[in-house]
């Protein structure tokens, strides 16, 4: 069998998580090595070389990558950009800092900074005008655009955006525009909204066409470095990225809309708790993702995964399909501060370097991981798989100096503070996540993942009133493990405000047909074979006077078919009455109803490997005999310590206790029950409740 192995790589900003697939003996691998932030694609090569050589594999066997990664969005929060510059239509070029007039405080004299990623000085304007429903209203002046190449070179702008009102209508003058410029520039990357955000809504289209200019060159850069290395190494894979919208694209793809990129890592966590609730027959299931620098919230909706349109990063909008995903600065490396008082924590994180203190990496300050290592929580001799020996005394003594002297404390009450508020801060993101949609906590199952979520899942469950905790194998890298389901995937848009009537069915019909010849092409241009092609249509829809949609799903295309996609509008008005009653408590089945944007994803199936992971049952004698000794709630206790391959069969195992695995330990509470699952999982319930 040629290339027999396939590999999802998640690259955060302190681990880099690997799944394995050999398709010769079907069997799936977790791996796991640190982050290099100075150069990720180093960390890349790492952990395939640190694979191959624990599972017996040749680097020169890989046949697929699929690669997820955090960089577009570090990049952005660490303002890591190129300079831009922004060009819109005359009289638009403060759209950015005039927003949208929202103030978190409304009762202050003046609106609080709003982050500018381009300032005043290189935004640009030129004399042109499409109106509203796309007719020519003022053409382009082209003389305006010779002085501005000068401008450009002069201020040695590396990327620039282009957005002109209601491009997404008529694209004709960004289109002329760009190839003006970028003749006269070659060099310059440049980037138009209605490629990138083909929709209404100025500000955000502007925003977002803005993030991918600057994040172009970094992306282009990144690709380019990961190409060469993976060369240099012999490996020969096909590579595909992980998009925020659960799919994946090619990097040529990626390099021109990286914009797409920025939720990447988390995507891949959302997917794999879509496949686990599928597992479980779970229909209201929400995911923890805890890593080293943040947590991120994803939720399992009638068997659904939450998907949104619009999102930000670090306050600005980006207007694009992608998973809803809440993230909330509580991972493993937040930092812990004594301050004015109180403890803080978050959302500044340690990294991979220097990383918590007891990473022994010149770190001083505590965080979370210190904190649960100062409580005896995580075996400092198998961390990491054994490949990292914790400095336990040392993250008890930074807990002492930083957070429990200044705020007159015992260093173990400091640390288990640490971890308390750190939970407080997830238990409150997914409450949050729930509550806006109309649902309740205690209705749903709870699945931690991620390298340090199974440390925290119970007092998580606790605060929030969840009586079940599903703990899935391979936790440490289940966004990985997500990975190496997805599919190809292409979004496309048309924004034009129509009432949903009959009246209307043949121009929304000439709207969807656009849209499918469209995704077909893409999808035989990606070589999908066309009984794995899959188009879906969507109708982002509202009540007329409201502000905002509902994206409600329409229908689905499959394959080549040239079939008349619309017949009447009954099915989607009574799903978008249905979906309002559901979020905001109420419908009004008589008032009209307007469309603002058709959608269609389009989706090409990839082959998906079969895993199976190996659980050996091995004798109740061996699964108590180690105990460690843990801070709990301000006492020692000695408690049991427990591989999780041994907690298999009618084995119960109930808290306290600690459950150990290669990268990762959870800790279940008092009040709590543990046993195993037949595919490796396992289900944790309050003691006398069975599931």
């Amino acid at each position: 069998m040629q290339n027999p192995v396939r590999v999802a790589v998640d690259i955060g900003g302190t681990f880099t998580d690997l799944q394995i697939h050999d398709a010769r003996t079907g069997d799936g691998h977790a791996f796991k090595t640190p982050s290099t932030p100075h150069d990720p694609s180093v960390g890349l090569i790492e952990g395939l070389t640190g694979a191959s050589q624990r599972y017996g594999f040749q680097l020169g066997e890989i046949g697929l990558i699929l690669h997820g990664s955090t960089i577009a969005t570090n990049a952005v929060l660490e303002r890591k950009l190129p300079k831009g510059a922004l060009l819109t239509t005359a009289g638009f070029r403060d759209v950015l800092e005039i927003g949208r007039h929202m103030r978190r405080n409304v009762y202050a004299l003046k609106a609080e900074p709003r982050p500018l990623l381009i300032p005043r000085h290189l935004r640009f304007e030129v004399i042109e005008r499409v109106r509203a429903d796309g007719t020519l209203d003022t053409p382009l002046d082209l003389g305006q655009l010779e002085e501005l190449v000068h401008q450009l070179q002069d201020a040695n702008v590396d990327a620039l955006a282009i957005a002109f009102l209601h491009a997404y209508r008529n694209p004709d003058h960004e289109l002329r525009a760009r190839e003006f410029l970028q003749n006269a520039s070659p060099n310059l990357t440049i980037s138009t909204s209605h490629e990138v955000s083909p929709e209404v809504r100025e500000f955000e289209r502007t925003s977002t066409t803005v993030l991918n200019a600057l994040l172009k060159p970094v992306i282009s850069s990144y690709l380019s470095s990961v190409a060469q290395r993976l060369a240099a190494a012999g490996v020969k894979a096909t590579l595909y990225l992980v998009q925020s919208n659960g799919g994946v694209a090619s990097p040529d793809e990626a390099a021109n809309l990286p914009a797409k990129l920025l939720l990447s890592g988390p995507a891949g966590g959302a997917m794999a708790l879509g496949q686990l609730a599928q597992q479980h027959s779970l229909t209201e299931l929400v995911g923890l993702d805890m890593g080293g620098t943040s947590s991120d919230v994803s939720v399992v909706m009638n068997g659904v995964i939450g998907e949104t349109q619009e999102s930000s990063i670090d306050d600005l909008p980006v207007r694009l399909p992608m998973i809803d995903i809440r993230t909330v600065g509580a991972g493993g490396g937040s930092i812990a501060r004594a301050e004015t008082g109180g403890l803080r924590v978050g959302p500044q994180s340690a990294g991979a370097y220097p990383g918590p203190v007891c990473y022994d990496r010149g770190g001083q300050e505590p965080t979370v991981t210190d904190g649960n290592a100062a409580l005896g929580r995580i075996i400092p001799d198998s961390f990491l798989g054994g490949g990292m020996s914790l400095k336990v005394a040392e993250a008890l003594q930074s807990c002492e100096t930083m957070i429990a002297k200044p705020l007159n404390m015992q260093p173990t009450a400091a640390a288990e503070g640490i971890v308390n508020v750190a939970t407080a801060h997830m238990a409150s993101a997914i409450r949050l996540s729930l509550f806006e949609k109309g649902v309740d906590p205690v209705d749903f199952v709870l699945a931690p993942f991620g390298g340090a979520a199974g440390l925290h899942a119970c007092a998580v469950a606790d605060e929030l009133g969840i009586d079940r905790i599903i703990f899935p194998s391979d936790a440490s890298t289940l966004s990985a493990r997500g990975m190496l389901f997805a599919d190809l995937r292409h979004d496309l848009s048309r924004s034009e405000l129509l009432i949903a009537a009959d009246e209307n069915l043949l121009r929304l019909t000439e709207l969807v047909t656009q849209l499918r010849n469209e995704a077909q092409a893409l999808l035989q241009r990606d070589g999908i074979a066309e009984e794995e092609q899959r188009i879906e249509i969507a109708f982002d829809m509202r009540y007329r006077g409201q502000a905002y949609e509902i994206t409600t799903p329409c229908l689905t295309i499959n394959g080549q078919s040239t079939a008349a996609p619309l017949v009447d509008l009954s099915d989607v008005l009574a799903k978008f009455h249905t979906l309002h009653e559901q979020r905001f408590a109420h419908s009004s089945p008589n008032e009209a109803v307007e469309i603002v944007t058709v959608r269609a994803a389009a989706i090409g199936k990839l082959e998906k490997p079969q895993l199976t992971f190996a659980v050996q049952e091995r004798s109740r004698a061996s699964g108590g005999d180690k105990h460690r000794s843990v801070w709990i709630e301000g006492q020692q206790r000695d408690i049991a310590c427990i591989r999780r391959d041994q907690v298999v069969g009618d084995i119960k195992i109930k808290g306290p206790a600690l459950i150990e695995e290669d990268y990762t330990i959870l800790f279940i509470h008092y009040g709590w029950e543990l046993t195993g699952l037949p595919n490796g999982d396992l289900n944790c319930v309050r003691s006398g409740k069975e599931q």
